[in-house]
């Protein structure tokens, strides 16, 4: 008789605690469409937290990592979804991993992921990236070989963001992928100045308005004046 009363009291406290569960959800669902409609991120990042912990959903997940690296933080983003390479991410989660390990300055795993997206989707955007992270993990033949590819898909009308000055700018992604090819050239052999000016001029001829082409061209040019007075003396 005591064993029958403890698994019927087991069984009301579960039922209970489900019953409590699924109000939860229910008020927590309601309050995620209310934040989505009054467009309050940290309210949608609160409501998505709630919900999967009470009801964990991969999708929900992924959602939550690409809000807060949405948002620039970038830790955040990778405490929530990881930084493992896996090949049944969904597509946004990959962005997520590769945009923020990138923020990060973990390069090689960004590659990763990049390259993960690339498997998937190649496309010229993707490739400035891994032809970008390439150069500065001194694989010059990978980068080469994601620059000949965007070179030879970017179309006339495709746009790359730059931050390095106070106002963002966009370019063409063609000048872009021209002025890596510059930089490519430079970090094979570091006295190959002329080199690297002739692509770095080039880019500058398809967009006069490319700053970072200009900033590299002036640094280059100085550093061979430079050297020139330090060979006469």
């Amino acid at each position: 008789m005591k064993q029958l009363i403890c698994v019927l009291g087991m069984f009301m406290a579960f039922a209970v605690n489900a019953q409590s569960n699924n109000e939860l959800t229910k008020h927590y669902e309601a309050y995620y469409a209310q934040m989505k409609k009054q467009g309050d991120v940290q309210g949608v990042i609160n409501a998505l937290t709630h919900l999967n912990v009470l009801k964990p959903d991969q999708g929900r997940t992924d959602t939550l990592a690409y809000l807060y690296a949405n948002g620039r933080n970038y830790l955040q983003a990778l405490n929530t979804i990881g930084i493992e390479k896996n090949a049944s991410d969904s597509d946004l989660a990959v962005e997520v991993k590769a945009i923020s390990l990138k923020a990060m300055n973990q390069l090689p795993r960004a590659i990763e992921q990049y390259e993960e997206l690339n498997k998937r989707a190649p496309n010229p955007y993707l490739a400035y990236e891994l032809a970008d992270l390439k150069i500065q993990t001194n694989d010059v033949t990978g980068a080469t070989t994601h620059i000949t590819y965007g070179l030879a898909n970017a179309k006339d009308d495709m746009k790359r963001a730059f931050y390095e000055s106070q106002q963002p700018y966009e370019t063409s992604l063609k000048a872009a992928f021209t002025y890596l090819k510059g930089l490519a050239e430079l970090r094979k052999d570091q006295k190959n100045i002329d080199g690297a000016l002739t692509f770095i001029n080039q880019a500058l001829n398809m967009d006069p308005n490319f700053n970072m082409a200009r900033i590299s061209r002036d640094a280059l040019e100085n550093r061979k004046k430079q050297a020139a007075a330090a060979a006469k003396n």
